[in-house]
């Protein structure tokens, strides 16, 4: 099958900062949209758009082609595509199904496995960018899976993401995302010490930032953050709750790989704190919280 807007019916389940978006993107390339979210309300410019909403993720498995899930952690992962009411039970034999969720490995594993013996395919397709990346479009879309299947998403992933590649078979797009969330954290920290340091050096971290935001020090997160910290505005674009989800799956894989990930294992103690502080719906910026 190669996936068509003019042939293909879609199903989006999990409308949060960057599913609502991404749905938004798949929607207006042409495609007949299902929703499912647990919170209906969230659903309600789609659905005015023309999309059709679904009370149970099975629903919408029953009448898609495509079915991408875009939701929080391991276990609702698995209890919308293993559940009794999931897709896996309620998908018809040649569906493709796409977990774009940051999840586990040998879960996206598991997953792949439970569709193919009911004649269904499956890609796990974690992203990378962030709310601002799902707004635009521009999101890196690491993917894990069979070539085929692949190559018959690639024009639905091209209207979510610019950076598509396949790494592997199944589970490969959720450990390539781990990778990915351990350079965050890496440079998530360098960037809270670097204008903590500025701040208590008596410079203005404003002019600092327009500095070292083009030299060497320069990155995403850095200067599409930074501005955040200084200004103290913790709005989420990512939620540190969220983070700190990714960080243990990576930390619990790396520990049974025998890797031991220092800079990590420090980044996640202070996200933890600022949690139990009670910022776990504070964006991911809020680590500067730690050094004031």
């Amino acid at each position: 099958m190669t996936v068509s807007s003019k042939t293909t019916t879609v199903g989006f389940i999990g409308l949060g900062i960057m599913g609502q978006s991404m749905a938004v993107h798949i929607q207006k390339a042409g495609y007949a949209l299902h929703v499912y979210n647990r919170t209906k309300s969230k659903a309600g410019s789609l659905i005015q758009g023309g999309a059709t909403w679904h009370d149970t993720p099975g629903s919408v498995a029953t009448v898609c082609d495509v079915i991408i899930a875009m939701v929080g952690y391991p276990a609702d992962v698995e209890e919308v595509f293993l559940g009794k009411d999931g897709i896996v039970a309620n998908a018809k034999s040649g569906t493709i199904l796409v977990d774009m969720t940051t999840s586990e490995p040998a879960l996206a594993i598991k997953i792949d496995l439970a569709a193919k013996v009911k004649g269904q395919f499956s890609l796990d397709a974690p992203v990378s960018g962030g709310e601002v990346g799902a707004k635009k479009a521009v999101l890196s879309i690491m993917v894990g899976g069979d070539q085929e299947t692949f190559d018959a998403v690639l024009p639905l992933f091209k209207v979510m993401g610019e950076n598509i590649r396949l790494q592997g078979s199944a589970g490969a797009g959720q450990h390539t995302k781990m990778s990915n969330q351990i350079v965050v954290a890496g440079n998530m920290l360098a960037a809270v010490e670097g204008l903590s340091y500025a701040k208590k050096s008596g410079l203005d971290p404003q002019e600092v930032l327009k500095s070292i935001g083009t030299g060497a020090a320069a990155s995403f997160l850095l200067n599409g953050l930074g501005p955040k910290m200084i200004e103290g505005d913790f709005t989420p674009g990512f939620f540190i709750h969220h983070f700190i989800k990714d960080m243990v799956i990576a930390l619990k894989e790396a520990e049974a790989m025998g890797v031991n990930l220092l800079g990590l294992r420090a980044t996640h103690r202070l996200y933890e704190k600022i949690a139990e502080e009670g910022g776990r719906e504070e964006g991911t910026q809020a680590l500067i919280k730690a050094y004031d």
